[in-house]
């Protein structure tokens, strides 16, 4: 693993768009992070796409995207391509960013069996201080291997709960 230098200034925009009172669901986060994913290549997705990757129907992928749309995250066409407005790309970054963040935190804690279903549960909880925190906490390990080492060994012996 490396050092990731995370700055959370996409933080503000998900904290500008719970205090306009529009709030996300995590469904509603889920899609927003995978179209972000599915963006970084080409600067677009489309449903068929969306659908496939996050195992939905295309019509149910289509509902979601207009109500993205509706808070002006998206930008797309009926049967065309989904592309990200500037508030949809600012919230997504940080959506993606806070994912990475928990499944690498996770993955230092020595979680192996279900570390997608656990990161996902966790992700949609967290607040932009704790998420912060986590992130140092990450920081702290990779930049002191021998602490993580450590930390290993020591959940490895007679500690397990």
């Amino acid at each position: 693993m490396t050092k990731k230098n995370k700055s959370f200034h996409t933080a503000r925009g998900y904290q500008l768009l719970l205090q306009e009172k529009k709030s996300m669901t995590p469904s509603m986060e889920d899609y927003l992070e995978m179209i972000y994913r599915n963006c970084l290549n080409d600067g677009y997705t489309r449903v068929s796409v969306l659908a496939e990757n996050l195992n939905v129907q295309a019509p149910s992928a289509s509902r979601m995207i207009q109500k993205l749309s509706e808070l002006g995250l998206l930008d797309y066409e009926k049967y065309g391509i989904i592309r990200l407005t500037e508030a949809g790309e600012e919230l997504g970054e940080f959506l993606y960013n806070r994912h990475q963040i928990v499944e690498e935190f996770l993955t230092l804690l020595g979680v192996t069996e279900s570390l997608l279903a656990e990161t996902e549960m966790i992700e949609h909880h967290l607040s932009p201080d704790t998420l912060n925190r986590i992130a140092q906490l990450n920081n702290f390990f990779l930049d002191n291997p021998g602490i993580h080492k450590e930390y290993e060994e020591y959940t490895s012996e007679k500690h397990e709960t």
